[in-house]
């Protein structure tokens, strides 16, 4: 089975996120739909970094499980046929496991596999690792709603 391989201007298409809110550097789709395993080179030139001791300053916990539900966006591509009529929204981390900070010159490897489809409703389980060494795990939940046309009229109501 061949990966499919997105790299940063792939994933600036596919995501609505642009530097230096998209947290993922390259994304390989294992399975269509299925699975989907990211990287993401921590570096001293991040925004979060303190610029006094960039080595000694960890990525955010926050920021680790935000690149986890962004590698997710491409199980969402599969899985929507590639439809742009429909929205991404991210809603919700469970069973969320924190166990050692990534700090700058690390790369992360953030795995996303998919549990559950339903009705616009993903379910996935996401995994963050360096070098094999649990990162971060969480359960994530992402709803994908149809967009509006273009063309449709905006309603508001009124009181009298």
């Amino acid at each position: 089975m061949t990966a499919e391989i997105l790299d940063s201007s792939a994933i600036g298409q596919l995501l609505a996120h642009r530097f230096p809110f998209q947290l993922v550097d390259r994304m390989s789709i294992m399975g269509r739909g299925r699975r989907v395993v990211g990287t993401k080179r921590v570096s001293t030139g991040e925004w979060w970094c303190n610029p006094i001791a960039p080595r000694l300053t960890p990525m955010p916990f926050s920021l680790i499980i935000e690149a986890l539900a962004q590698t997710s966006g491409a199980l969402l591509r599969d899985l929507t046929d590639g439809n742009t009529g429909g929205l991404a929204y991210f809603m919700g981390a469970d069973k969320v496991r924190l166990r050692r900070p990534a700090y700058p010159g690390e790369e992360l490897k953030l795995a996303v596999e998919l549990v559950q489809w339903r009705r616009g409703v993903c379910r996935t389980r996401a995994m963050a690792t360096i070098d094999g060494e649990l990162v971060a795990r969480a359960l994530l939940t992402t709803i994908v709603a149809r967009a509006k046309p273009s063309g449709s009229p905006v309603t508001a109501s009124t009181s009298p």
